[in-house]
């Protein structure tokens, strides 16, 4: 039977609770699941570098061998084709989020003639204000972020 891949993929600057908890949601649904970090060619405000933020996911799922963090140059569904996957996993807060991830799903879809889908996954209610840019605007101010950062188990 063929190997079940799917993979999320990110800037993960930084990776949040909510972004764990996508992660772990959806890791009962493959037998591999690949955390895709965009590499460095992508800038935003206060960007660590790929190499940085792939090493932090890493570490948190050293001891889960399902789970593979790579960083990643180009589309995601480059990615997709390159570690054998037919999913695209994508984390939704609010119906601003939805419309954006449907409409890359549908151009996703189209690249690849159908071979990969994208399958959204709501966010707990409680993460749903959670966001990468709202960690590093708290960290700007000199806030204590950790209770939006996962912890190791």
């Amino acid at each position: 039977m063929k190997e079940k891949t799917g993979i999320f993929v990110g800037s993960f600057n930084p990776f949040t609770v909510g972004h764990n908890s996508i992660v772990r949601r959806a890791l009962p649904l493959f037998d591999r699941l690949v955390i895709g970090v965009v590499g460095d060619h992508v800038q935003k405000p206060g960007m660590r570098s790929a190499e940085e933020r792939m090493q932090a996911i890493a570490r948190l799922y050293e001891d889960e061998p399902r789970i593979e963090v790579r960083t990643y140059y180009g589309l995601a569904v480059d990615l997709a084709r390159s570690v054998g996957a037919h999913y695209i996993i994508k984390g939704v807060r609010s119906v601003k989020d939805f419309e954006y991830e449907r409409e890359q799903a549908d151009v996703n879809r189209q690249l690849t003639n159908g071979e990969v889908e994208t399958l959204l996954l709501y966010s707990e209610p409680q993460l749903s204000s959670i966001s990468s840019s709202m960690v590093r605007e708290l960290e700007h101010f000199g806030v204590d972020t950790s209770d939006y950062l996962p912890k190791k188990k």
